[in-house]
């Protein structure tokens, strides 16, 4: 067994069950591991790494910017985090933009500035949040109580109170529950951990209208999809609906943990001073980090490679899916694409690793392709080219 291996397994807590591979470094959509073997790269960090690995741009901002200055207190301006929350503004639906460590973070500020904001009108009796079955939102308290995946909450019972749970993509279901204790419906456009799990064609257009009709704020939780992942800079264009808060985090600083909160005037005048706060929320360091990510996607159109490649990469999984019967769906928005099977993805993801690909399953028996947003078609054919010869042993 690797060395390495053996003393994490010593000291570090056994929340994961890793893979037997030790990474010590990246380029693009390439790792190396520590006996020196290449891996095509399509997982990205689950969805974090949209630029791929030790991008030298964004290595020279986090160098030029650590050796300026990396922290102070919120209590005072600083200039990366300025400019990157007026990039976010003007490139979204949103006025004002709250920065923190992650995405569960996010959500969390999402969740309290919901309540507060009805709470600051007086309509104190506004304080359930309903989301959706099979959702994923985060592992805080809060978080897991919104989640709609049973699985992480064993063993963590009771919950938060003030949590109502509906079907994705069943309108009539979400307009029974609302009701004038709802202050928010809390969404992901689509549900990436929940299984690449799409809306139908106009859900989030008819949930929109049913939050409006009950006077109820939508919160839609783009840490997964936002940041280019869908073919658009936030999923939410694709389906001409504007949400009244937005959460991200994963891909906004490329791997730095970072997490942002983005809303309207109206709505973010509920959070005054003192109200909520993050120590290490939009440090100079992530802030630069992430205004150069932003900066650079937009100068080098990366969000329409994505939305390009990732339409080459859906036709050629459905070509894959014509051969084999074992193969269900092919689903999925720009590079976040999920390949749905009738037996257990495990066995085909060690079998990818073993061959030098690094993938994902979900649910036990989805495959999720989430690889850097820079993916070149070669790399595509590659990957398809080692699931045909591992689908053919099945």
């Amino acid at each position: 067994m690797n060395t390495y291996i053996q003393q994490a397994d010593n000291v570090l807590a056994q929340t994961y069950a890793r893979f037997p591979v030790v990474f010590t470094k990246g380029s693009e959509c390439t790792l190396w591991d520590s006996n020196g073997n290449a891996y095509k790269d399509f997982v990205a960090g689950i969805a974090v790494c949209n630029l791929g690995h030790a991008h030298p741009v964004i290595a020279q901002a986090i160098s030029q910017q650590a050796a300026n200055l990396v922290h102070v207190s919120n209590l005072f301006y600083t200039v990366p985090q300025i400019k990157l929350a007026q990039f976010l503004t003007e490139n979204s639906f949103a006025d004002r933009a709250f920065f923190c460590n992650s995405g569960a973070e996010a959500n969390e500020a999402a969740i309290k500035l919901a309540r507060k904001y009805f709470y600051e009108k007086g309509d104190t009796d506004r304080t359930v949040i309903v989301s959706a079955k099979q959702s994923f939102h985060g592992r805080t308290y809060a978080t897991m109580s919104a989640t709609g995946q049973d699985k992480i909450k064993k063993g963590f019972y009771p919950l938060l109170p003030g949590f109502k749970r509906v079907p994705f993509n069943d309108i009539d279901a979400l307009k029974d529950t609302l009701d004038k204790t709802v202050c928010a419906v809390l969404l992901e456009p689509v549900q990436g951990e929940g299984g690449v799990c799409c809306p139908s064609d106009d859900y989030l257009q008819k949930v929109r209208q049913l939050c409006n009709q009950n006077g109820s704020l939508l919160i839609f939780d783009e840490i997964q999809t936002g940041m280019g992942r869908t073919g658009k800079l936030f999923a939410y264009e694709h389906f001409n609906v504007t949400p009244d808060i937005m959460t991200l985090a994963k891909a906004l600083a490329n791997g730095l943990p970072m997490g942002a909160m983005l809303t309207t005037e109206t709505i973010a005048k509920a959070f005054g001073p003192g109200a909520h706060a993050s120590t290490f929320g939009g440090t100079p360091l992530v802030s630069a980090a992430a205004l150069c990510v932003l900066e650079y996607m937009k100068e080098h159109q990366i969000v329409n490679h994505c939305e390009t490649v990732g339409n080459y990469f859906r036709k050629k999984l459905m070509e894959l899916k014509e051969k084999y019967a074992f193969i269900m769906d092919v689903r999925g928005y720009g590079l976040l694409i999920g390949m749905a099977l009738s037996i257990k993805g495990a066995p085909i993801v060690n079998k990818c690793l073993e061959k030098g690909f690094v993938i994902n399953c979900i649910q036990d028996t989805i495959l999720r392709f989430i690889p850097p947003l820079i993916v070149q078609t070669d790399e595509i054919d590659a990957l398809i080219d080692c699931l045909d010869l591992v689908f053919q042993d099945i």
